[in-house]
């Protein structure tokens, strides 16, 4: 005896085997249940570039990727810029500025168009040529468990942007911190050039390039400032996982670059909240190459 698709046993209203046709009602039925459409409105599955422990991780403060999001800009820049000269190349600093905020606040929009509360892994690549500079942004929008996009919210308005991991991210919010977006500062600088005395003296000899020495640290300094001023700006108490590229430029050796950017954050509980350190013991041992008796002669 078969069951029926409702579950019921294949038997007639009076107990008896079931008809021929009786089947088939059941049998048309159950296709056209199959083919039905599922109603998914509204929803899709998440697709992100978290690794299956930091999906776990996030769960475990209740929240959940949602989806991958991008940003990207490209600023130009005026030819002849890179030519010698003095001082910083302000065009340059200006258009790195534009093309980061540009870049951030599109992988925030479409975080909020896919209904996520904020960005987090985000792969930062910044690439600066002689004509233009680009800014690529690739992150998980995330968000609370059961969570919609924030009431009466524009689309990115009120989302972070993070390149904190989703295990940084979670000690973040355990300890009482919350992201609050990308803080960044880039200063491009001349070195200023060598008398042609000096380059012959200094020819076969071990010293230092003080004209590249100062300009490293202009550069420097003002980057960081202006990394610092974007936090300041955002509210921040700080700025962590901060990441920084400097040297020469490739098609300009005579102009130093330095770029740096990071996480702002700020205390949200009031205290922070101290976290208890887990002593892990790996179960998996390491592969042994070669037994230690055979070391003996």
């Amino acid at each position: 005896m078969t069951a029926a698709a409702d579950g019921r046993d294949e038997r007639d209203g009076a107990g008896g085997p079931a008809s021929v046709g009786d089947r088939r009602d059941e049998v048309r039925r159950a296709v056209s249940v199959l083919g039905r459409a599922e109603d998914r409105s509204g929803t899709r599955g998440a697709t992100s570039d978290l690794s299956i422990d930091e999906a776990l991780l996030l769960h475990s403060i209740g929240w959940e990727p949602v989806d991958l999001v991008c940003g990207v800009s490209v600023t130009s820049v005026p030819g002849g810029v890179w030519n010698w000269g003095q001082g910083e190349i302000a065009v340059a600093s200006s258009a790195h500025e534009l093309a980061f905020r540009g870049a951030a606040t599109r992988i925030a929009n479409e975080c909020g168009r896919a209904g996520g509360h904020g960005v987090v892994g985000v792969h930062v690549d910044v690439e600066v040529h002689s004509h233009h500079i680009n800014v690529d942004l690739v992150g998980t929008a995330v968000r609370p468990v059961g969570a919609e996009t924030h009431p009466g919210a524009a689309p990115g308005a009120g989302s972070f942007v993070s390149d904190l991991s989703a295990r940084d991210f979670t000690l973040l919010h355990q300890a009482g911190w919350t992201p609050l977006g990308l803080s960044f500062g880039a200063s491009f600088v001349y070195a200023p050039r060598r008398s042609a005395g000096t380059a012959l003296k200094q020819k076969g000899q071990n010293v230092e390039l003080t004209n590249f020495t100062e300009a490293m640290y202009s550069a420097r300094e003002a980057a960081m400032e202006r990394m610092q001023a974007t936090a300041i700006a955002m509210g921040g108490q700080g700025v962590v996982e901060v990441k920084v590229t400097e040297g020469p430029m490739s098609f300009a050796h005579h102009a130093i670059g330095f770029t740096a950017w990071g996480t702002t954050v700020r205390l949200e509980t009031g205290a922070h909240r101290y976290l208890t350190p887990q002593v892990v013991l790996a179960l998996d041992d390491a592969t042994v190459e070669f037994a230690a008796t055979s070391l003996r002669g």
